[in-house]
């Protein structure tokens, strides 16, 4: 006695089974970025590159680098100067997480809602940095 084909299989419907591959090649591609958001690292500087900071995607705290030079400067003055890389490395790694989310949304709604989006106020380049180091 055979039996009767499931609703996935070759005798099933065609077109469902086209649907519930692309549902499991997008559930995959969200995986993906998922993975890629976590490793997502912001770098900023302040104190002309004496103070270097290093932040996650989601804005906590990866990494310091206090120059030695930069000791000199004052707590005062050395606290802003962690708060400005920290500022920069925040604003660095949220560029790179819109970078990896923006093929997701290109083409809906949200595109134009985003940070990138034609509401959106454009930064400057004397806020740039460099590029989002992804580990």
């Amino acid at each position: 006695m055979s039996s009767p084909a499931g609703p996935f299989s070759d005798g099933g419907d065609q077109e469902l089974g086209r649907l519930l591959d692309r549902f499991q090649q997008d559930v995959a591609a969200i995986e993906r970025l998922s993975e890629q958001m976590t490793a997502v690292k912001g770098r900023g500087e302040a104190a002309q590159g004496r103070v270097t900071v290093e932040v996650t995607s989601a804005g906590a705290l990866s990494g310091l680098v206090i120059d030695p030079r930069a000791m000199r400067l004052g707590s005062a003055e050395l606290a802003a100067a962690i708060l400005e890389a920290s500022a920069r490395a925040a604003r660095d790694a949220a560029r790179a997480a819109d970078d990896l989310v923006a093929p997701f949304i290109a083409g809906t709604v949200l595109e134009d809602a985003g940070p990138r989006g034609r509401d959106a106020p454009q930064e400057g380049a004397a806020g740039r940095d460099g590029g989002a180091r992804r580990r």
